[in-house]
């Protein structure tokens, strides 16, 4: 499937081609649209963000085969970031997507995470379902380690349980399914 080619007496690794990624989109399209909610709290933003992620992949060059569905999931993430603009000392919450608004699409547990500061959202979602170091976390989001710390501590405890308590869960493609298991990790 992937299509760009090394030149020849180059042995350089193939890469992955916009077509593959249009691919990926297609595949993951719910999976990628869910992350870039739970990061934006806003369905238009989630649209853009998921829209200038799917651009800016169409556009990478040298990205490896086996690499290019998390590519297309760091894409979102960045997106979202360069979006919201979440900082450890904002107080802002989410942008007002109310439980009446989401319906029964937003479940207890997503409520609460929804419900979150912008930058423990980003904590949440990005060291715990999407599994990027916490150094990571804080040079992608421009902050101190601390910080990425002791919001993955705050948005552990207001998702449900303590942080103490949380123990990785294998990721399963569904942010549903994902959010209902750490909601029940401090209730087992």
């Amino acid at each position: 499937m992937m299509t760009k080619t090394a030149m020849p007496g180059n042995f350089r690794f193939l890469h992955a081609a916009p077509q593959d990624f249009c691919a990926i989109f297609d595949e993951d399209m719910s999976l990628l649209y869910s992350l870039a909610l739970v990061l934006t709290a806003d369905r238009t933003m989630a649209e853009e963000c998921f829209l200038a992620a799917l651009d800016d992949c169409l556009r990478a060059s040298n990205v490896f085969p086996d690499r290019a569905r998390s590519w297309t999931r760091r894409a979102i993430v960045k997106q979202a970031i360069g979006y919201v603009n979440p900082k450890p000392d904002g107080g802002r919450r989410a942008l007002e997507l109310s439980h009446e608004e989401a319906g029964e699409e937003i479940a207890d547990v997503q409520g609460r995470l929804m419900q979150l500061r912008a930058f423990e959202r980003f904590v949440f979602a990005m060291a715990v379902l999407e599994r990027y170091s916490i150094p990571e976390c804080a040079a992608l989001l421009n902050c101190g380690v601390r910080d990425v710390e002791r919001a993955r501590v705050r948005a552990l405890q207001s998702i449900g349980g303590s942080g103490r308590d949380f123990r990785g869960v294998p990721f399963t493609g569904s942010f549903s399914q994902e959010l209902a298991t750490v909601g029940n990790v401090g209730n087992g």
